[in-house]
């Protein structure tokens, strides 16, 4: 690891970009960027729905109740779920429709995951065999960041997590939206996460937030032995979005495929 990654390894939220890097390179560069205008935050704040009731925790716990019901069983991931506000992760007009379970536009061709789909793959990922052991996701890479919600979640239930983004207008949403919660084992990178992030490698947890047709191949070189990985795939045959879960043992991979989903498709490069 270079001496810039490692200083990264500390955690703070911060904007860092990752330079693309030459076809013979094995690992990214990253090159930390200045910090984003504290107007970023101020506007987010600004722009915050208030006066709707959503910030009662009884709004948060009656959507993790219907989650229960509808077959959410663990603990730790109902415990985040019922933290995070998920309200002001989206629009001030969609406000009212945060706690439904229903994706909404982000901008940019985007949207947030249902929260049924959210808590499942958490879930999932919760179930990998490092999870189970030590009760945490360990040091954990999310794959498409998007406004922040998931990689907030995240931060509530792993020791560390990396989340990357290659559509930097979402980036910089992300970095102002968390910005305010303080979570210091969060960071946040602009970069293609096809390519992981090989500087804090490897990972304990991995989960996608968008799906191809082949999980790229850094991937799975960046899970840790022990670890699991969760991400949509195209089903060649039937051309259906599934849930692939990926499990990293001494021998080898094992996968298994769990339920349809549907999300935006994996690209690589970086977008503005």
């Amino acid at each position: 690891m270079s001496e810039e990654g490692s200083r990264g390894s500390r955690f703070p939220l911060r904007l860092v970009q990752v330079a693309k890097a030459p076809a013979t390179s094995k690992s990214a560069v990253l090159r930390p960027q200045a910090p984003l205008h504290q107007a970023h935050a101020d506007a987010a704040r600004a722009a915050s729905p208030s006066g709707l009731g959503l910030d009662s925790a009884d709004v948060r716990r009656r959507m993790v109740q219907r989650l229960q019901a509808a077959g959410l069983q663990n603990d730790a991931v109902m415990a985040a779920l019922s933290s995070v506000p998920r309200h002001l992760f989206v629009d001030a007009a969609l406000a009212t429709q945060a706690y439904e379970d229903t994706s909404l536009p982000i901008g940019h061709g985007q949207t947030i995951s249902k929260p049924s789909v959210v808590g499942r793959m958490l879930e999932l990922l919760m179930g990998g065999t490092s999870a189970r052991r030590s009760g945490s996701l360990g040091k954990a890479l999310e794959i498409g960041t998007g406004c922040g919600y998931q990689a907030a979640l995240l931060a509530r239930l792993a020791r560390q997590v990396v989340s990357i983004e290659r559509l930097r207008p979402l980036h910089e949403k992300a970095l102002a939206l968390l910005g305010p919660l303080n979570l210091m084992q969060l960071r946040l990178v602009y970069g293609d996460g096809m390519r992981g992030h090989p500087p804090n490698a490897p990972y304990d947890s991995i989960i996608a937030a968008a799906g191809g047709e082949a999980l790229p191949p850094a991937w799975l070189e960046q899970l840790a032995i022990g670890g699991r990985l969760v991400a949509p795939l195209v089903e060649p045959r039937s051309q259906r979005q599934v849930l692939v879960v990926v499990d990293r043992h001494e021998g080898g991979y094992e996968h298994s495929i769990h339920e349809a989903v549907k999300f935006v498709p994996l690209k690589s490069g970086l977008g503005n």
